[in-house]
């Protein structure tokens, strides 16, 4: 198909409730929307950068203008664009991840509405719907913690996971068990927040019975993460580290992670995030869909993603209400601790237009060749 025009959309999106992480606390979302045009059908992409520099080097600003002003003029020049060439296409460009993975999604979805097949099948989904697991933020008391994580096992979600930093880990973390009980599905996420120093302490981690302890550690220090993974009983699992299935494999071959958090913005986007998941599979790894807190329509295309067969833990996913009273799209809702795979062309999702405008931030950009 021929590109004939891209519209970045920068929406401001309030939060349900502040989330709090060991880099920052966010209370609203400036979200990126992008909307690519061809002679075949348009599509739409959502960025996970955030704001600030804070989780990766990418942040919104600077996503904005390496779409507009390196990557759109690639797809621009293209006799013909194809999701599948897109790594090719925009390989001069160097890292860029979550940018490129907006563009992608975007691609895919008007490639894929334009045929009539959906994201779930294009990518290789084997279940119908997904189990869903919740992210709690760190709270301002562990009371407050307790009525959070609560609701959402009221509601039905069938993990929790808990943001933890030095000063809020143990405590925090064996109270939640002690209200869940021991069998309930429970993980803890670090953000880096921790160093090879830390690793007696969070071996006491071992006695709140985890699934898993996520990127405790710088993400280029993967030799820490292979000393903690000998160190303590929770298997570690990576996230901020684990940006190509290169890397992916070096370090589960090194022993630094036994568990995968796969998030398509981090990684380059779909694609490559279903390459991440094959290698993983291959070698017995099992693997998770992670959330940046996307709208909806970032998030029908991360409940297809999960759909795939190795993603054998909950995810990220969870129920639009978790984050937003109104949802770009169609609300995702929570059924029995599980959301349902959308089915329609490209995403299967229809984005309110009307609610982006509403919640502009700026004046649409449109960038054409």
């Amino acid at each position: 198909m021929k590109v004939r025009s891209i519209t970045l959309h920068r929406v401001g999106m309030p939060l349900v409730r502040p989330f709090e992480t060991s880099f920052g606390r966010e209370s609203a979302r400036d979200v990126l929307l992008v909307r690519l045009e061809t002679d075949t059908g348009d599509g739409w992409g959502e960025c996970v950068a955030g704001s600030t520099p804070g989780y990766s080097s990418e942040y919104v600003d600077g996503c904005a203008h390496v779409i507009e002003h390196h990557l759109a003029p690639r797809l621009f020049a293209a006799d013909d664009v194809v999701a599948s060439d897109l790594g090719r296409l925009l390989s001069g460009v160097v890292g860029h991840r979550m940018a490129k993975a907006a563009l992608e999604a975007a691609v895919l979805d008007a490639e894929l509405r334009a045929s009539g097949v959906s994201f779930a099948s294009y990518l290789g989904a084997v279940r119908s719907e997904v189990d869903c697991g919740v992210s709690v933020g760190i709270s301002t008391s562990i009371d407050a913690l307790l009525d959070e994580v609560q609701g959402y096992v009221d509601a039905g979600y069938l993990r929790i996971k808990l943001k933890i930093k030095p000063g809020w880990d143990l405590d925090p973390v064996r109270r939640v068990r002690e209200l869940i009980g021991a069998d309930a599905a429970l993980q803890v996420d670090a953000n880096t927040a921790y160093v090879r120093g830390d690793i007696p302490h969070l071996k006491q981690l071992d006695a709140s019975n985890l699934l898993l302890i996520e990127q405790p550690f710088d993400e280029e220090d993967i030799a820490s993460h292979v000393a903690l993974a000998g160190a303590i009983e929770t298997p570690v699992c990576l996230d901020e580290s684990l940006v190509s299935v290169g890397v992916t494999i070096d370090a589960i071959e090194r022993g630094a992670t036994s568990v995968v958090n796969i998030k398509p913005g981090r990684v380059g986007g779909y694609l490559p995030a279903v390459a991440i998941h094959d290698a993983c599979v291959e070698r017995g790894v099992p693997v998770w869909c992670g959330g940046m807190l996307e709208t909806g329509i970032g998030r029908a295309v991360n409940v297809a993603l999960a759909a795939l067969p190795g993603f054998t833990l909950p995810g990220d996913t969870s129920a639009s209400d978790r984050y937003y009273r109104e949802d770009l799209t169609e609300p995702f809702v929570l059924s029995n601790g599980r959301l349902a795979v959308p089915t329609g062309p490209g995403s299967g999702v229809t984005v309110r237009t009307d609610l982006v405008r509403e919640l502009a931030l700026m004046p649409p950009r449109v960038v054409t060749r």
